[in-house]
């Protein structure tokens, strides 16, 4: 521990870099399932849903990226909500963002071992998921350049194979599977917007290595922009294909309808090729949340809301490795634990309040720190509110309860480090 350091991270991350990490923590499991789920309470309608989620996801994300411009610092908008909010703001959305992340970091490391047995049945999808932890625990520790190259590798398979789904399946697109349109009602069209939302989650992961971007007040914004552009016409492409070749009948029942319609589509190894971009989102998506929770955990570290030693990096990689460390712990645990349905649900509210600090703080930012009227703010606030709380009781109790853990541990700590030596 000798070569570990306080309060130091590199700028090493251009806007190819950010763009990457972003479209990696988006594309992961959410869009291999969501369709499914979506076409079971909105049918064909679901394209509406697709249009609201990504408005929704445009106006937090342009919280983010004009709170971004303003202080370009790791951890986010933990961050944020400390310098325009209160301190106690800022900790529930670092609190919340720790919540949601480690959960859904366990649940994706699951996923990747599940979709990697479809593929090759030999492999134990339970060891393939502890190994691909510790593979990217590796990587992040070997610095966050590094990381950001091994994060555009993972990408690119996925965006290709995605792209070779999209050329096959187009062309075998009925319009006759779109009628009727509105099966659902207006209760469907947003109950599926609240599903197809939590698909595009995972933008704000850019800010969160705000110390690690070069030129942060011009990158960050654009980065978080590109990535949700990007996503929505992928996300687009991708549900007009699964409704117009499976059609919703099947759509709704299928467990894995990007399988499903890769199987109908027929072009020649398109499942198998489906299966590789499923494995490789998923690994995105879990490499992006170990760097993201790594650096809200050193953020939350170094103003003495968590232990000190979670800021400390080593002093050569500037990586907070102590941070790395015990996301990776935290992650196999979970991992170990195997099925995590409530905590994934609970990670949908947490990440909401998470969202909701931002669209706040960025509403107070004085008029010549915006960069964008104070409506999309208010639309982002409007979105997250409705969605946290139209989710099933349970879930928001057992949110409200992390929270109010979070704010007993952080007592704690502060008393800790004021009383007298």
């Amino acid at each position: 521990m000798q070569n570990l350091r306080s309060s130091q991270l590199k700028r090493e991350l251009n806007l190819i870099d950010a763009v990457g990490i972003g479209i990696g923590a988006v594309v992961g499991a959410g869009i291999f399932v969501v369709s499914g789920l979506a076409a079971k309470v909105a049918g064909p309608s679901l394209l509406i849903s697709l249009v609201l989620a990504g408005i929704a996801a445009t106006a937090n994300g342009l919280s983010s990226a004009q709170l971004a411009a303003v202080y370009p610092k790791a951890g986010g908008t933990y961050e944020y909500g400390y310098q325009v909010l209160s301190p106690e703001a800022g900790f529930l959305a670092g609190w919340m963002f720790l919540a949601s992340k480690l959960a859904a970091g366990g649940v994706v490391a699951l996923g990747f071992g599940s979709y990697l047995n479809q593929l090759i049945p030999s492999i134990n999808p339970l060891w393939a998921a502890v190994g691909a932890v510790i593979l990217l625990v590796a990587a992040n520790l070997f610095g966050i350049q590094k990381a950001g190259k091994l994060n555009l590798v993972i990408v690119s398979v996925t965006l290709l194979s995605l792209l070779y789904f999209i050329v096959s399946g187009l062309p075998q697109v009925k319009v006759a599977s779109f009628t009727p349109f509105f099966t659902g009602g207006i209760g469907g069209i947003l109950q599926a917007t609240a599903l197809i939302f939590f698909a595009f989650t995972g933008y704000a992961r850019i800010a969160t290595l705000g110390e690690e971007v070069r030129e942060p007040s011009k990158t960050i914004p654009k980065a978080i922009l590109l990535t949700l552009a990007t996503t929505s016409i992928l996300y687009l492409l991708i549900m007009i294909i699964a409704i117009g070749v499976l059609g919703t009948d099947l759509l709704r029942t299928s467990p894995a309808p990007l399988f499903a319609t890769a199987e109908k589509i027929a072009s020649p190894g398109l499942r198998t090729i489906i299966g590789l971009a499923a494995v490789t989102a998923m690994l995105g998506v879990l490499l992006s949340q170990i760097l993201g929770i790594s650096r809200m955990l050193f953020a939350m570290g170094r103003r003495r809301d968590l232990p000190a030693f979670f800021e400390k990096t080593n002093s050569r990689s500037a990586v907070p490795v102590i941070s790395v460390l015990f996301t990776g712990a935290v992650i196999l645990t979970l991992v170990v634990m195997g099925n995590l349905p409530q905590i994934a649900a609970t990670a949908s509210f947490t990440i909401l309040l998470y969202y909701s600090v931002a669209n706040l703080a960025a509403w107070r930012l004085p008029k010549e720190q915006r960069r964008f009227p104070r409506a999309v703010q208010v639309i982002g606030l409007v979105f997250c509110i409705i969605m946290a709380f139209s989710l099933d009781w349970k879930v928001i109790l057992t949110g409200l309860g992390v929270l109010l853990i979070g704010f007993i541990l952080r007592a704690v700590v502060k008393y800790f480090y004021q009383k007298p030596s």
